[in-house]
C-alpha cells in the first residue's frame, strides 16, 4: 500500500550543509546524535502521521528505518484467532522498523505499526542505514542503542499486559505512561497525550466499556483526574500501592 492510504505527509528534511537527501550517510562526527545520522542519510524524509492511522502492516517489505521525533507509537502483533497485542508503546526517540538491518536481507514486517497520537518521524531506507554503518561503527553504535531501548519498551509493555486482572493491567499501563509520557504539573503527573477510552482499551487488549467503568473507579478513589482526554495521576506511588 502507498503511504497516502495511511495517512503520510512526507517532506524532505535539510540535512546539514547539504540538499534535502543528497548525502550517503554521515561519518566521523563524534557528537553526532542517532537524529543526526537519520538526517543526513540519502533517501531520508520527515512524515507525518496522523492518529489512528498505520504506518506499516505485518508482511510489507521492511524497507525503511524509523526515528519517531514527536507522538507515540504503538507497535503489535496479530494472532491467527485475530485477536491483537500490544508488544511496545514507542515514545520519542524511538527507533523501529529494523528487521531489515538484523537479517541483512530484504525482509517482510513483523508487527503492526500505528500512530497512536499523531506522529512525526525522520526515516531513512535500510540500505543507506545499513552503508552508515558499514563506513562508521559509531553510527552502529548509536543504532544498537535505540535498538536497546526499544527492547525494554518491549519487555514493559509485555509485563503490563501479564495482569490478569484488567484493573491491574490499566493501573500498570497507566504506570508507564507515566513514566514515559508524563509530566510534573501541580496535581501530580499528566500524561502528555490525548487519549480517548478507546485507544487505551485497543492497546491493553479491553473493552471502551470496561476501560470508562475502570477510569471511573479510579477518579472516585481520588486516584486520577480525567480533562478533555489528559489525564493526570495524583501520586504515582500511591496508584502502584493500590493495585499491588
Amino acid at each position: 500500500m502507498v503511504g497516502a492510504t495511511r495517512g503520510f505527509s512526507r517532506y524532505a528534511p535539510p540535512p546539514p550543509g547539504g540538499s534535502a537527501g543528497s548525502g550517503t550517510g554521515v561519518s566521523g562526527n563524534a557528537g553526532a546524535t542517532l537524529l543526526d545520522v537519520m538526517r543526513g542519510l540519502g533517501g531520508s524524509s520527515v512524515e507525518t502521521v496522523e492518529r489512528g492511522k498505520t504506518i506499516f502492516f505485518p508482511g510489507d517489505p521492511a524497507e525503511r528505518v524509523y526515528l519517531l521525533r514527536r507522538g507515540a507509537v504503538r507497535l503489535s502483533r496479530v494472532y491467527e484467532s485475530g485477536e491483537e497485542i500490544t508488544v511496545a508503546l514507542l515514545r520519542e526517540n524511538s527507533l523501529f522498523g529494523v528487521l531489515s538491518l538484523l537479517t541483512g536481507q530484504r525482509s517482510d514486517r513483523f508487527y503492526h505499526a500505528i500512530a497512536f497520537t499523531r506522529v512525526e518521524m525522520v526515516t531513512a531506507p535500510a540500505t543507506s542505514v545499513r552503508q552508515a554503518i558499514e563506513r562508521d561503527a559509531s553510527v552502529g553504535l548509536l543504532l544498537l542503542q535505540g535498538l536497546s531501548s526499544r527492547i525494554l519498551q518491549t519487555e514493559t509493555m509485555i509485563e503490563t499486559l501479564t495482569h490478569r486482572d484488567m484493573s491491574s493491567r490499566l493501573v500498570s499501563f497507566l504506570l508507564v505512561l507515566c513514566r514515559d509520557f508524563g509530566v510534573p504539573s501541580q496535581e501530580g503527573i499528566t500524561i502528555d497525550l490525548r487519549l480517548s477510552h478507546q485507544a487505551i482499551a485497543e492497546a491493553i487488549g479491553s473493552t471502551r466499556v470496561t476501560i470508562t467503568r475502570l477510569l471511573g473507579d479510579l477518579r472516585n478513589d481520588g486516584l486520577v483526574q480525567v480533562d478533555r482526554k489528559k489525564i493526570t495521576v495524583f501520586d504515582p506511588i500511591a496508584l502502584a500501592k493500590r493495585f499491588s
